[in-house]
């Protein structure tokens, strides 16, 4: 639907090394359905995508530098994943409190492949159940989440993702959860 997310902001919270197909196929569908976008990341200019992880693929403009913005800026939250990009993310005490302050305020965030490395920082997964690229599988459970093998998992506005072979569910999901909004019951 077109129009599913007009008059909604979506933040987009990527460092260099980010899965670039993780950014671009969310960031248009959510787009696509009405909402406007902003990539926001630790400092401004361009950040470095990558496809599988060791290959440069593009660079993209930072329309705004994590000092620039709050979560009450936005309806929602999206984390591409990657390996080098939340490692960077979660090393960074704004970003990390920044992503900390979606689930405090209850708004939908929507995390795929190592994206969820960010969540763990954040101390927002105890009793939550997710999915993730497998091999941080152990790192979520550690952190209090359930951990399953899904294409995609929904919970209380948390939605998370294992791969790029995921991305229609993920997007169709994470689209469903920014159109709901707000989840009053949602826990930190």
């Amino acid at each position: 639907m077109a129009d599913q997310l007009n008059g909604k902001k979506i933040a987009f919270l990527a460092a260099d090394g980010f899965e670039q197909i993780e950014l671009t196929r969310p960031r248009k569908d959510i787009t696509d359905a009405g909402a406007e976008v902003h990539l926001i990341s630790l400092e401004s200019g361009e950040i470095q995508g990558m496809n599988g992880d060791i290959n440069k693929a593009d660079t993209f403009k930072v329309d705004k530098t994590i000092d620039e913005v709050s979560a009450a800026d936005y309806h929602g939250l999206v984390l591409p994943g990657g390996v080098v990009n939340p490692d960077n993310l979660r090393t960074n005490d704004k970003a990390v409190a920044f992503v900390r302050d979606f689930f405090a305020q209850h708004k939908p965030v929507a995390a795929i492949c190592h994206a969820p490395i960010v969540l763990i920082e954040a101390r927002v997964l105890d009793g939550r159940t997710v999915t993730s690229f497998p091999s941080i599988k152990t790192d979520l459970q550690n952190a209090g989440a359930t951990w399953v093998d899904q294409e995609v998992v929904c919970d209380e506005a948390l939605v998370t993702s294992r791969t790029p072979d995921d991305l229609d569910a993920f997007c169709a999901k994470a689209i469903e959860e920014f159109a709901e909004g707000r989840h009053e019951d949602q826990t930190v």
